[in-house]
């Protein structure tokens, strides 16, 4: 399989086979060519990227490569060890610092590892200077010889101080939460959502059962926050008999819940009740992707508030949210981003925001599901083969559909009178994506089967 280099970051599995695997080579190679890029573009005296990584067993080889190279270029490191992306991301402008790198391949199995970049803002690269980026690497850049080398400043309390920030944001009611005296359930694919998520809910009130907490990079389950991944999840809140379930990926940015019966609320469901709150105080704009649901616009629309669809991936929701002034926004796998503490997603804030709304009514996680606007998705995916064209298999879908709601903004969207399809080709692996939702179960998932049996005649 190749190395998969996008906005999503530059993404492999670990091995040793050039071009294939994510490599000691590769790593140090494009961590030289973000350093280049970052002093052609924005590089202040200080000199400094912070450094965090996911709980995954490769973290430690890797964050020892790329803290050399690092520093044999003149640059000072904060190190944060094991840590979050969002955690990365608030630290980078906490300590003003010229970018960060964050060691994680996100929601992708443990023997998959990946290096994401950040600009001094704390927020993603864009595709634009990610493609500098991938340029640079081309020309096999090396270590400049004769510069002093930066120094390692090694800071491990910075989950502590990203949940402090969270907890005095106005949008944050931890004495109401705290009256709720609420049970949860933590799934934390033994990654670093077991440091993060129980301290927040311990600092909330919350009474915490674990369910793999342990940060040893051992995820017990495919780290994915979908339904299929939960069932442990499900059966221990019931038994416990918990208000609640809560599931993050290795990197927390990504929050899904569990309601108290043991159904799954939904990750599509997690930006819309946390929009549902947060409207009701702060009325604005909203973005989501469009492989997102119409929850979300139908929510935002019963509270006048426009909504706006962006392209997939977290650097063109945010791009979209700054244009339209958006106040709250994210992606429909379950993650929220909320302007007024930082443009990235952040289950820290989403978990906070949505027990706050939680805490403030007299209901069940079900009968919070069904209050919402109700919508049934289906994600599916197509391997694709060697030699296949995914344009000319979109073109033959858009010609074949073209009495129907086109948009071609990102790969092929259908839009139905009751429902949707949308094809699009993975940031992150070698697929295309088929994502599809309707007023029923069967519905989406017979819409998604029709759709996979005509992609994969190609």
């Amino acid at each position: 399989m190749p190395l998969i280099k996008s906005i999503s970051g530059i993404r492999g599995t670990i091995g040793n086979r050039v071009g294939e695997d994510l490599t000691n080579d590769d790593v140090i190679l494009f961590t030289i060519s973000y350093i280049k890029w970052l002093k052609s573009v924005y590089f202040s005296s200080n000199h400094s990227v912070v450094v965090g990584r996911d709980a995954r067993t490769s973290g430690p080889m890797i964050e020892s490569l790329v803290i050399q190279t690092l520093t044999s270029m003149g640059v000072n490191v904060i190190s944060l060890g094991l840590s979050t992306t969002p955690t990365v991301e608030i630290a980078v402008t906490e300590e003003n610092a010229d970018g960060g790198i964050i060691i994680t391949a996100s929601h992708n199995p443990k023997n998959w590892n990946a290096l994401k970049l950040l600009n001094h803002k704390g927020e993603f690269i864009s595709q634009s200077d990610g493609n500098n980026i991938l340029a640079i690497a081309e020309t096999k850049p090396t270590i400049e010889k004769n510069i002093q080398k930066g120094n390692v400043k090694k800071v491990d309390n910075y989950i502590s101080k990203h949940i402090d920030l969270i907890l005095n944001l106005n949008s944050v009611n931890v004495q109401s939460i705290k009256k709720k005296q609420l049970k949860i359930v933590v799934d934390a694919v033994n990654s670093t959502g077991g440091i993060a998520i129980p301290e927040l809910l311990k600092k909330m009130g919350v009474e915490v059962v674990e369910l793999y907490c342990t940060p040893n990079g051992e995820f017990p389950h495919d780290p994915e926050p979908l339904k299929d991944n939960l069932k442990e999840l499900s059966e221990l809140v019931v038994k416990t008999k918990a208000d609640l379930g809560i599931v993050v990926d290795p990197d927390v940015d990504r929050l899904a819940f569990v309601c108290e019966n043991g159904d799954v609320f939904g990750e599509e469901y997690t930006l819309v009740a946390c929009a549902d709150y947060y409207l009701q105080q702060n009325p604005g704009n909203t973005v989501s992707n469009l492989s997102s649901s119409r929850a979300m616009k139908d929510l935002s629309n019963s509270k006048n508030c426009n909504h706006y669809f962006s392209k997939v991936g977290e650097v063109n929701v945010v791009e979209l949210m700054k244009d339209k002034n958006a106040v709250i926004g994210g992606e429909g796998n379950g993650g929220i981003i909320l302007p007024e503490f930082h443009y990235g997603r952040d289950a820290l804030v989403g978990i906070a925001l949505f027990l706050t709304h939680f805490s403030n009514l007299n209901m069940k996680m079900t009968e919070l599901k069904n209050s919402l606007p109700v919508y049934y998705m289906s994600k599916s995916k197509v391997k694709l083969g060697e030699g296949v064209k995914l344009d000319e298999i979109l073109k033959s879908m858009r010609d074949k559909y073209s009495e129907e709601e086109i948009n071609t903004l990102d790969g092929l969207k259908i839009d139905f009178k009751d429902s949707w399809v949308h094809l699009r080709k993975s940031n992150t692996e070698p697929i295309i994506r088929i994502y599809s939702e309707a007023k029923s179960q069967n519905e989406a998932n017979l819409l998604a089967e029709k759709f996979v049996s005509e992609v994969s005649k190609y």
